[in-house]
């Protein structure tokens, strides 16, 4: 039993200092590292089993310990499994920001019309010529702020009139 829990053991500290630098890999290698980490906590949890077996053949003496020893790597594996789980978790969440920004920094933000539409309600309804440079400004200073703060994602825009602008 002894040599097989030493293995596992420093398996387990292998899987650690792997982890400690999955974050710092690029990439294309992450997903790599991932594979290897997840295959080598599989063949550990498949050794554990063993050594629970084994555990329980030890003299009664010695029974105890071995248990708790073998239970401790055992804690020690799903510990790094849940690790690895949250970094996967967060990988995948900063992927998908990095498409969105990606989505919106390519969109073109046009106004479809709209401001034809509110200087023709305008016209018709007889307002001056000022009031209507004003509406056209506005509508300059909305594409303006959509345009700025499309970079950081804080823009919500409600009912032709973006949050955060009087």
């Amino acid at each position: 039993m002894e040599p097989l829990y030493q293995q596992t053991h420093k398996q387990v500290h292998e899987i650690q200092s792997r982890m400690g630098r999955l974050e710092t890999a690029d990439k294309q290698s992450v997903q790599i590292v991932e594979n290897e980490i997840q295959a080598s906590i599989d063949q550990i949890f498949s050794r554990l089993e063993r050594l629970e077996i084994l555990s329980s053949k030890e003299p009664p003496n010695k029974r105890q310990n071995a248990k708790l020893r073998v239970d401790q790597l055992k804690y020690d594996v799903q510990h790094l499994q849940t690790a690895l789980r949250n970094f996967q978790h967060r990988r995948h969440a900063r992927e998908q920001q990095e498409r969105q920004r990606e989505e919106l920094l390519s969109r073109t933000f046009t106004t479809n019309g709209t401001q034809k539409k509110i200087l023709d309600i305008a016209n018709m309804l007889g307002l001056s010529n000022t009031v209507m440079r004003l509406i056209e400004k506005r509508a300059f200073q909305d594409k303006y702020f959509m345009i700025g703060t499309q970079g950081s994602c804080q823009t919500a825009h409600f009912g032709g009139r973006s949050a955060g602008s009087s």
